[in-house]
């Protein structure tokens, strides 16, 4: 199955002391094309000052399915340990309502130790967080149908992550979209993995759509050629300069023409 090629951009929450300055990227990444719009779930900055200014990932969602209109939104990626999995796919369900469908729920094992610490929240080991994260796929998945109202739509699952064993077991049992950070060589390896656990669980593969960082416009057909179709573009505050979402959005535009409208 071919999927078509989209441009997401991440819009990382950090050094913006003025919420105005989020706002007007998201409305700047609409208007430049983009196909979705992601945030981050962290509570303190990445990159610089890591007591910077920092603002909360799934209140701001709410934020950005009300100010948008065509984009799809969502987090890259929600931290697996953060919420209880049945408010998460509550919080979920609300903003899928909220955009009108156009919600991605993103998910991963979470890694950063500062948030764990500074929140009261255990950091354990890869191997706990990644067992706590497919607890949570399950509750997640069983309250999604039970919510009432019902999401608009099934909501997308998008997992972040490469362990063999169990992200990508989680991948083949829960998600539509797999984001990788892996280069192109280990991307074609754990896609063959990937491809294994799909084919243990009754699962075609290539249901689930690869996704990375954009690598550029010399590398991106390679990834292409490799099975990506979804090229993310990060960048944060307090500028959110646009430059290589702009030269994302151009490339998908020469190489596919034609508009399209959603993960389906």
């Amino acid at each position: 199955m071919a999927h078509p090629i989209r441009i997401g951009v991440q819009l990382q929450p950090q050094h913006a002391p003025d919420y105005g300055l989020i706002r007007d990227a998201v409305l700047r990444c609409e208007d430049a094309g983009v196909d979705i719009v992601f945030n981050w779930d962290h509570f303190y900055p990445l990159y610089g000052d890591s007591d910077g200014a920092h603002f909360e990932c799934w209140t701001m969602l709410g934020a950005f399915a009300e100010q948008t209109e065509r984009v799809e939104i969502g987090a890259l990626v929600t931290g697996g340990g953060y919420r209880n999995p049945d408010l998460l796919a509550d919080m979920a369900r609300t903003v899928d309502h909220i955009s009108g469908g156009r919600l991605i729920l993103g998910i991963g094992g979470g890694w950063f130790e500062k948030d764990y610490d500074q929140y009261g929240y255990e950091f354990g080991t890869a191997g706990s967080r990644l067992r706590l994260l497919k607890e949570n796929m399950a509750r997640i998945s069983a309250r999604l149908k039970v919510l009432n109202p019902a999401p608009t739509r099934e909501i997308p699952i998008l997992i972040g992550g490469g362990g063999e064993r169990k992200t990508l077991r989680l991948v083949a049992e829960y998600a539509q979209v797999w984001h990788s950070f892996s280069d192109l060589d280990v991307l074609a390896h754990k896609s063959a993995v990937l491809a294994d656990h799909c084919a243990e669980v009754g699962r075609d593969p290539a249901l689930i759509q690869r996704s990375v960082s954009w690598p550029g416009v010399e590398q991106a057909q390679q990834y292409v050629d490799a099975g990506v179709s979804l090229f993310t573009v990060g960048t944060g505050g307090p500028e959110y300069k646009l430059k290589r979402v702009v030269e994302a959005v151009q490339w998908r535009d020469e190489h596919q023409p034609e508009a399209v409208v959603g993960l389906a």
